[in-house]
């Protein structure tokens, strides 16, 4: 018990000491902050940008609410809790400096498999804002050295040294544990079950459900630390290392979009500036496991 403890508070890499805010600011910048709120809650059906997702999820199937209802809340992985006090910082996948909205707007490309909102857009500074306000109170942490806050960066390099070492029995323990921890809220078949994300697959109409071959939860280390601090929903920070690490190999082994950063780029010339000196970048199922030194064939094998 106690080594899951400590897990937990390592994988809660905001401030566990930050006093969330309780009230909504005055005004219109208040008015803004809950916007950026119902966005995040509802961004595949959002009139503002429902048109810029293409798949089903919505930023709150990542950034979870914690006890206070708020999306991003938690105090787990995916937290947005002093998440605005580390920016500016360089991004080593864009080679460059990013904003917080540089960072909202990619996602938009990866996780939702869609389009980059305009810079500065109603929605693009809505979501900034509420991301903001959740952050009040935070000292400024910016860090020039690495993307993340150090304890999620460790935890990832702890999950990138035991993916690395995967074999198809993993693969088949991954299933099993998907099989009777997670099919029930996500489906047989990855297809989400009710208001519960989907994690792979298409629709009936051949339209993808879920994060592309770019996004973070697509990456073996990354999503097994994201899985180890979130669940089971309720109950995260229950499975051990090997265990997150096999489901989250099983989920990443089915078939998602790939992800072409070329592409999106030329679809989207409306989207005003690109804040990256990196303008080629091709993802897929198989390059996420190549990158780790894995066969996805072999991985998969019966």
């Amino acid at each position: 018990m106690k080594k899951i403890i400590l897990l937990t508070t390592l994988l809660s890499y905001c401030v566990y000491g930050q006093t969330l805010p309780k009230e909504y600011p005055e005004g219109e910048l208040g008015k803004t902050v809950q916007l950026g709120e119902e966005i995040i809650n509802h961004t595949d059906t959002h009139p503002l940008t429902k048109d810029l997702v293409d798949n089903k999820l919505k930023c709150v199937s990542c950034h979870m609410a914690g006890e206070d209802g708020h999306p991003g809340s938690t105090k787990n992985i995916g937290s947005f809790i002093g998440i605005a006090a580390r920016f500016p910082l360089y991004k080593a996948r864009e080679g460059v400096v990013e904003t917080l909205q540089d960072r909202i707007d990619n996602c938009f490309m990866r996780s939702m498999d869609g389009t980059r909102p305009i810079i500065d857009s109603e929605a693009s500074i809505a979501m900034l804002t509420y991301i903001t306000w959740l952050s009040t109170g935070t000292p400024i942490d910016m860090n020039s050295q690495t993307n993340h806050a150090s304890d999620f960066a460790n935890v990832v390099k702890k999950f990138t040294a035991i993916q690395q070492k995967a074999t198809a029995k993993n693969y088949q323990n991954g299933k099993t544990i998907y099989n009777a921890q997670c099919v029930a809220c996500h489906g047989d078949k990855g297809q989400g079950v009710a208001t519960f994300p989907a994690l792979w697959g298409k629709d009936a109409q051949g339209k993808w459900l879920s994060f592309n071959a770019g996004a973070g939860m697509s990456k073996l280390d990354k999503s097994a630390a994201w899985i180890q601090s979130n669940m089971p929903k309720g109950a995260g920070g229950t499975l051990n290392d090997q265990d997150s690490a096999d489901v989250a190999l099983y989920i990443n082994a089915q078939e998602r979009a790939d992800f072409d950063l070329a592409k999106k780029l030329s679809k989207q010339q409306s989207m005003g500036y690109y804040n990256s000196k990196v303008i080629k970048e091709k993802d897929s199922v198989e390059s996420n496991f190549k990158h780790l030194g894995l066969d996805l064939n072999v991985i998969i094998k019966e």
